[in-house]
């Protein structure tokens, strides 16, 4: 081989090395990108870990901090309400009964028919009515007028023909959204507006009241005997509770898991400490918890969870709600898609959308998470079509699944370490409660019932399963056997109207103030 050939082989082969080189050099990039990206979801998992240890330290926390809302008014970070319903339903119902749901643009108007029997299904009628936007802002005589007039329209109506007279007196439940001081199971003072209602004469009035005046005026003879107040999103918890405890006797406790989050219970009166004065006629009574203001230091929380809050409108409020409801878990698993775009362009230049706040939605987030296509195409379409990253290599669209579930698993899972701390606290999670030194194999167990509703859990198959999976390793296979989570719908409407039923027997106001 002559020289030019040495030559040119010399740099042929040079060029192949730095040919070579390039292609190293990207593929250690590229794996230095994905090593930035992993690590980005070893931390979010570490930092969402729920382990069974863990988990029950969150119990105990519940429990205690039940104790103290109970003991005094700001003791806690849990208010524990008392909602003076005293009598649940029993299922011996019978006859027609009415519910009024008041919370919005629009009001609910329902109808039930109990049977007495503890009927499954449940006859109902049911009426959307828009609230026109002048009596938003006009006066307590002229919204509930309108009210009370589109009641007797809906009774006459749905009554037609029945032997059932406008001056026989009916009973309503009246469920209520808006934040009141109940002071008995069928009277509250308003205490302010919210949702774009602004009738200043009306702060201060016992609302109760105003809606039974306003009926008196239409001519409809209709007694408000439950007044269910639901000062938050979906403080419907007491309505389950009621609805629960019409199908099944063992019902002790309801659940809300949906866009927003709160539990209730039936509490043993002498355990309120701080209201001694009352007096009830089954010596206990329903506890609102608010438990979506919960906190431990015991709860997992991350760098994400800790700027979620700080940006919100309540920082160090809701901190439990913002960790398991379905108003914030899609903006936690977007903030850590934002942070592994930052590091590394696996998902390739940050998205603006990926910068918007609640942009993903929660039902995407289950949508995604539970995508079982091979190429994971819902997870490319939702990528593409809500936060604009297209073209998502399928490894990628595996990791984006994962932070789904490391986000979700810590919901569900906090969400039944809730669940056992009520159990905890009043004797029924198979241990004696918190301040027995019995073990569980000295503790008989009961059968318990608790009411859950809301969609999070009952449309989210992958939250109910880490839910009712968690409910086992806490409580043991023996007593969660004997926990029954059951699914109920629409506690604010037709939960009301069974406490209606409930209390027309035993009086508007068996429970009250002394």
């Amino acid at each position: 081989m002559g020289k030019v050939g040495v030559a040119v082989a010399a740099a042929g082969a040079a060029a192949a090395c730095v040919a070579a080189a390039v292609v190293v050099g990207r593929r250690v990039r590229r794996r230095r990108k994905w090593g930035k990206v992993l690590g980005v979801l070893r931390e979010v998992e570490e930092g969402c870990e729920t382990s069974v240890g863990r988990l029950k330290q969150v119990v105990d926390a519940m429990a205690v901090e039940m104790h103290a809302g109970l003991a005094s008014e700001g003791g806690s970070k849990l208010r524990m309400l008392l909602t003076f319903v005293d009598n649940l339903p029993s299922g011996s119902e019978k006859g027609t009964y009415y519910a009024l749901h008041l919370g919005g643009t629009y009001f609910r108007m329902l109808r039930v028919k109990p049977e007495g029997q503890r009927s499954l299904a449940l006859a109902r009628d049911v009426e959307r009515q828009l609230i026109p936007q002048h009596l938003m802002t006009s006066t307590t005589e002229d919204l509930f007028d309108f009210i009370a007039s589109s009641l007797k329209e809906f009774v006459e109506r749905e009554e037609n023909g029945s032997a059932f007279p406008l001056d026989r007196r009916r009973e309503l439940g009246f469920t209520f959204s808006y934040p009141v001081k109940q002071t008995s199971v069928s009277s509250g003072i308003l205490i302010k507006w919210t949702k774009g209602f602004a009738i200043e004469d009306m702060v201060g009035k016992d609302v109760v009241d105003c809606l039974q005046q306003a009926l008196t005026r239409k001519g409809l003879s209709m007694r408000v005997s439950a007044l269910v107040d639901f000062p938050s999103l979906v403080n419907d918890t007491v309505g389950t509770l009621a609805l629960g405890h019409y199908h099944d006797a063992d019902t002790v406790a309801a659940v809300i898991i949906g866009t927003g989050t709160n539990a209730c219970y039936v509490e043993r009166m002498d355990a309120i400490i701080k209201c001694q004065g009352i007096l009830t006629s089954s010596g206990g009574m329903v506890v609102n918890m608010e438990w979506g203001n919960f906190w431990s230091s015991h709860l997992p929380r991350t760098s994400y969870d800790i700027d979620l809050d700080a940006n919100s409108p309540n920082p160090n409020e809701q901190g439990f709600e913002k960790m398991i409801s379905g108003m914030y878990l899609g903006d936690i698993v977007r903030r850590v898609l934002l942070r592994m775009s930052q590091e590394s362009d696996i998902l390739g230049p940050v998205s603006p959308k990926l910068l918007t706040p609640f942009i993903l939605r929660t039902p995407l987030v289950a949508s995604m998470h539970e995508d079982d296509s091979p190429d994971l195409a819902k997870v490319a379409k939702i990528l593409g079509d809500t936060l604009e990253i297209p073209d998502v290599p399928l490894k990628v669209r595996k990791l984006v699944v994962n932070v789904c579930d490391v986000v979700t698993r810590r919901a569900a899972r906090l969400a039944a370490a809730g669940i056992v701390g009520i159990l905890k606290k009043i004797g029924r999670d198979g241990s004696g409660g918190i301040t027995s030194g019995r073990s569980r194999s000295d503790v008989r167990i009961k059968r318990t019932a608790v009411a859950i509703e809301g969609g999070l859990y009952t449309n989210y198959a992958m939250f109910r399963e880490y839910l009712n999976e968690a409910m086992v390793e806490i409580l043991g296979e023996d007593a969660a056997e004997q926990v029954i989570l059951e699914v109920m719908e629409d506690g604010s409407g037709i939960g009301a109207s069974l406490l209606a039923a409930s209390h027309a027997s035993h009086g508007p106001d068996a429970a009250q103030m002394l």
